[in-house]
């Protein structure tokens, strides 16, 4: 393995997008379901007044796009990441270790955070027990699960994940629930389960493709294939839809790698814009591009985005492609020439966003539209290609205006997303039901603008909170 400078920075952009991913999902969990809010501020295929899910519907909502921004930004992670172990004078085999090892405690963090669920612990009944024991299932995974900050003795650390640990196995051991079950290796976090599978299956890809992306982009031709003949009868449906540890693995989740995959090729990029970036915040050249170029950017990568959940929710497939096309094109132009470093690297994003989107878009009329469940090809390309626009409008506010305080909240949110993940459900929901405050803050909130706005709020004090614990450099790893 070749060694390369590591970079000494965060890529603080790349954080604004994780952020700003797990933030939207909390939003699009509390938000109001009384029917009186427009379709789309929910999932397409669970539409209001009833919310039921109905796998025939096409559309793309805000809702939808959460998730795979952060499988993007978790693609976009890893060779980051590992870069950082190989430069270290890891060995393969040193670093496919860690790769299972991040991935077993991801997992058990998918299943352990859904045993101390309040809705899993009793949904039927609005009891003291367990939203105390929602707030014990925060602590035990603080415990389990923190990095402490460097000045602390690292014994210490130690001393707080092996308490956690067995307190967790104490717990969980004598825990039971409202339908006489106990503990269930089944019982876990779906989005937890697909992420731990993502996390390890990216990294073990990239790990062995780094310096290959031919190599990488060849295996999506696999997996189409794949995922093809899993629709008809034969071995390769057999194979797909059956697993021997169905709890923690199937093959039908490695249909995610259309969007990891892509997210690695834009890490790549990243990573070597900051190895090349290690001298200085804005190279002396930064000016051949006016300011109003960038700002126009910005705002041509927004305008996209806004276009494409507009126009793929309302169904105008052909005027949204064309729209979309001119816009592209316009971009192209505003791309071209670039002299330095960070022109180089939102040219190149730019490109691959362009391509995924167009391949997307080129999938859509196929599976008949673009839905999240069972997800589509146009859904994984399209939202590939919308997540790569958001992270070159994070990277022109933050990098070349160095405007990190717009994006504070986000990146925060970013850099700790296991806390974020976790905050609503399990420490600020049970504080507000065991005070009595949610029952008198939803009386004072019925109209529906006003149960918005408490939606907005609750998640801007998740991310005041997660916001804490990074300033503390307390930070959930796994």
């Amino acid at each position: 393995m070749v060694k390369q400078p590591t970079p000494k920075k965060r890529a603080e952009a790349l954080d604004a997008l994780r952020g700003f991913a797990i933030l939207m999902m909390v939003l699009s969990g509390i938000i109001p379901r009384d029917g009186t809010l427009p379709t789309w501020m929910y999932h397409a295929q669970t539409p209001p007044p009833n919310y039921v899910f109905n796998p025939n519907i096409p559309g793309l909502t805000w809702v939808d796009i959460v998730f795979p921004i952060f499988l993007f930004a978790m693609g976009a992670s890893i060779p980051l990441a590992l870069s950082r172990l190989i430069n270290k004078g890891w060995r393969y085999i040193s670093i496919f270790l860690f790769i299972l090892k991040r991935g077993f405690l991801l997992g058990t963090f998918a299943i352990v955070l859904q045993h101390f669920r309040p809705h899993i612990i009793n949904n039927a009944e609005e009891i003291p027990e367990k939203w105390k024991l929602a707030l014990l299932g925060f602590l035990i995974l603080f415990l389990m699960y923190s990095r402490l900050p460097k000045f602390i003795p690292k014994f210490i650390n130690q001393f707080m994940s092996i308490a956690g640990w067995s307190i967790c196995i104490l717990i969980l051991s004598r825990l039971t629930y409202p339908d006489g079950s106990n503990f269930s290796l089944e019982r876990s976090d779906i989005i937890l389960i697909v992420l731990t599978n993502m996390a390890v299956f990216g990294s073990i890809i990239w790990l062995f493709t780094q310096s290959n992306w031919w190599l990488r982009l060849g295996l999506l031709g696999i997996l189409l294939g794949l995922r093809f003949s899993a629709a008809d009868d034969g071995w390769v449906k057999d194979f797909w839809f059956n697993s021997p540890l169905p709890w923690i693995f199937r093959f039908d989740y490695l249909k995610y790698l259309f969007i990891v995959i892509p997210g690695t090729i834009s890490g790549d990029l990243i990573l070597k814009w900051m190895r090349n970036n290690e001298s200085s915040d804005r190279d002396s050249t930064l000016e051949k591009w006016p300011a109003s170029r960038f700002f126009i950017i910005a705002v041509l990568m927004l305008t996209i985005d806004l276009v494409l959940l507009i126009g793929l929710q309302s169904r105008l497939v052909l005027e949204t492609t064309l729209i979309s096309g001119v816009l592209c094109a316009s971009g192209w132009l505003l791309f071209q020439q670039p002299s330095n470093k960070i022109e180089n690297l939102l040219n190149k994003l730019y490109g691959w966003g362009i391509y995924w989107l167009v391949l997307g878009l080129a999938f859509e009329p196929f599976q008949g539209g673009i839905k999240k469940d069972s997800a589509t090809l146009s859904y994984f390309f399209i939202t590939t290609g919308m997540s790569i626009f958001l992270l070159i409008l994070f990277t022109v506010v933050r990098d070349y205006f160095q405007q990190k305080s717009i994006l504070k909240l986000f990146i925060y949110n970013g850099q700790n997303p296991m806390i974020a993940y976790v905050v609503f459900g399990n420490l600020l929901l049970p504080i507000l039901k065991l005070t009595g405050w949610y029952e008198k803050i939803a009386q004072m909130t019925q109209t529906t603008g006003l149960g918005l706005l408490t939606g907005f709020i609750y998640t801007l004090i998740v991310a005041l909170i997660v916001s804490i614990f990074s300033k503390l450099k307390l930070f959930w790893r796994t």
